[in-house]
Formats: structure tokens, C-alpha cells, sequence
């Protein structure tokens, strides 16, 4: 049985970056927080870390274990939140809401501005979850909504489809396509490619539509984020094929959206936890996303039909 102090003590050394930082975290000695590493590795059975010139860094088993750890603290620290509000009295006017960074601004915006203002003693939690990883997420963390791209499936929600858009092409507006209403795959042909990694929706589609068409990107810079991809595009160091909500979300400046074609489509959904029933706060709290989110898809095709989307 792999004791919570142990794990405790892992995140405390990776978040501090050595043992001595994590000493101070803990308030504990330097001596005992290698114990306490070293037991934890002869709990598990395998090596987790490379000892080199006095320091410790994590083998690529540690890695993996370190990342499931993370998820395991972060459900207990849920179920601590959840467990204080609930003494507290707060569940009532409380939101614990799931959703990936870079949508937040987009979509989360508005309505958490008018539930401030309309909803007297209204709090919430934002806990922002990577989407290649919010699946596994889901059936460790008490949360009232997430809010996510789909398509989605896991047997601890009910998804919602609320809204649907297409991925864009995002440019600085001194490109040369910039001038033009929409930009195809053949139209990328050539062109400096700003992509995200691998895994994410949107390569995974582009990459198989380039399969399909016998094209080879010609990938210049790549990145997890989405919204650096769009920040790097608006600087001028490449096209990104990208969710106009990330773009909207991203901060950058100086750029254009055009249309992609063919279309990516990106449907979005709300989740809801199967164990619990849907409070009075969570159904006005969803409404107001799904409004924000089909408002934004509106405005987003008027600008794109117009070809003006700056």
C-alpha cells in the first residue's frame, strides 16, 4: 500500500525541482525526505530516479508513475475542497468547473462575469485539464461541469454537445494569404507550418488529410499548445491550423483567421458527473456557456464569411 506522505513527498521534489527545496516545502530535513524518496522507491519496485553527481531527476518509469501520482493528489485534494464546502454550506452557490486552458477566455468569460453580478455569494473553482488528459481526469476529481472539445466518452459523465465550429487558419495579417477569403491544404503546400504535437485533435485531422492527399507539411516550429501555435502564427513564424476559440483565447495580436478547407469539425460539450445531480447553479451556469459558446460560433461565421476575420 503506497502511503499519501510518500506521494506527497514526490510532488513536493518535483514542483521544488531538488530535495532540498522540497525539505523546505514540507518543513521537514533534507535526511528525511531522502528516506522517504528512497522508500517510496523500494515501494513501487523500480527505479524511479537517476542519481547523478549528487541529484536526483526522474527515470521515464518515474515519469510515468509521477504523472498518475498527480492525478491521484489532485482527486484528493477535490474531494477535500468538496468536503469543506459542504461544511461550510457553500455547495448551494459553489461551482467546481473542468476545462481546457486554452478555451477559457472564449468561453468561460462572460458567463462567470454574469453569474458574478447576478449571483449573490457565487464562487467558483477553474481547474484548467489539458485535453488529452481530461478522460483520465474524470473519474478521479469531484467537479460540478467541464467544459471540452469532443468527441468525449467515459462512463463517469453525461456529455452535452452545446455548440460546434471548424478549425481556422491563423496568420500574421502581412501574410500572402492573408488576402484570401479561405485557405485550402493544397494552399499550405510550401508554406512554414506552426503545428501543435501529434496527439491533439486538430494534427491528428491534418496530418490524415495530408496522408490522404500525398502532401508532406513542411513543419517549421511545434509546440503542446495550441494558443502558443497561434501566438508564434501572429508573429509571423509560420501558419497554425487552429480552434478559433483557442486563437480567441490566446492573447496574440496582429493576426487573421481564415477558413480551412476541407473543414475540421470541432464540436464542444458540456460534461456532467453521472454521481451527482445537477444543481440549480450548475444548469444556469451551463446555459450561460452554451449561449456564450453559440454566440461566439455566430459572430465567428459572420466575420469568416465576410473573409474579415482580423
Amino acid at each position: 500500500m503506497l502511503h499519501s506522505r510518500s506521494l506527497e513527498v514526490l510532488r513536493a521534489f518535483m514542483e521544488g525541482g531538488s530535495v532540498s527545496e522540497a525539505a523546505v516545502r514540507l518543513g521537514r530535513t533534507q535526511p528525511q525526505v531522502g528516506r522517504l524518496l528512497a522508500a517510496l522507491e523500494n515501494e513501487v519496485g523500480f527505479p524511479l530516479f537517476d542519481r547523478r553527481n549528487r541529484r536526483l531527476t526522474l527515470t521515464a518509469d518515474g515519469a510515468r508513475f509521477y504523472a498518475q501520482v498527480e492525478r491521484i493528489l489532485a482527486g484528493h485534494a477535490g474531494l477535500e475542497r468538496l468536503a469543506s464546502e459542504i461544511r461550510a454550506k457553500r455547495q448551494d452557490s459553489h461551482l467546481r468547473v473542468l476545462v481546457a486552458p486554452q478555451s477559457i477566455g472564449a468561453l468561460l468569460g462572460a458567463p462567470l462575469a454574469r453569474m458574478v453580478l447576478n449571483t449573490p455569494g457565487f464562487t467558483a473553482a477553474i481547474e484548467p485539464r489539458v485535453r488529452l488528459d481530461i478522460e483520465s481526469w474524470l473519474g478521479q476529481e469531484a467537479f460540478d461541469l467541464g467544459v471540452t472539445v469532443l468527441p468525449l466518452t467515459h462512463p463517469a459523465v453525461e456529455v452535452e454537445e452545446f455548440c460546434r465550429t471548424d478549425a481556422v487558419v491563423v496568420m500574421h495579417h502581412g501574410h500572402p494569404l492573408a488576402d484570401r477569403a479561405s485557405v485550402s491544404l493544397a494552399d499550405l503546400a510550401g508554406q512554414d507550418l506552426v503545428v501543435t504535437h501529434p496527439r491533439s485533435l486538430i494534427r491528428q485531422h491534418l496530418d490524415q488529410l495530408c496522408r490522404d492527399a500525398g502532401l508532406k507539411p513542411m513543419v517549421r516550429l511545434e509546440t503542446s499548445s495550441g494558443a502558443v501555435a497561434c501566438q508564434l502564427a501572429a508573429m509571423g513564424l509560420g501558419i497554425a491550423v487552429a480552434d478559433p476559440f483557442v486563437a480567441l483565447s490566446s492573447g496574440a495580436t496582429g493576426y487573421v483567421m481564415r477558413r480551412f478547407r476541407p473543414a475540421i469539425p470541432l464540436p464542444y460539450g458540456l460534461l456532467f458527473p453521472v454521481w451527482q445531480t445537477r444543481s440549480r447553479i450548475v444548469q444556469a451556469f451551463a446555459g450561460l456557456v452554451a449561449t456564450a459558446g453559440r454566440s461566439q460560433v455566430a459572430a465567428l461565421n459572420r466575420r469568416l464569411g465576410r473573409g474579415r476575420a482580423g
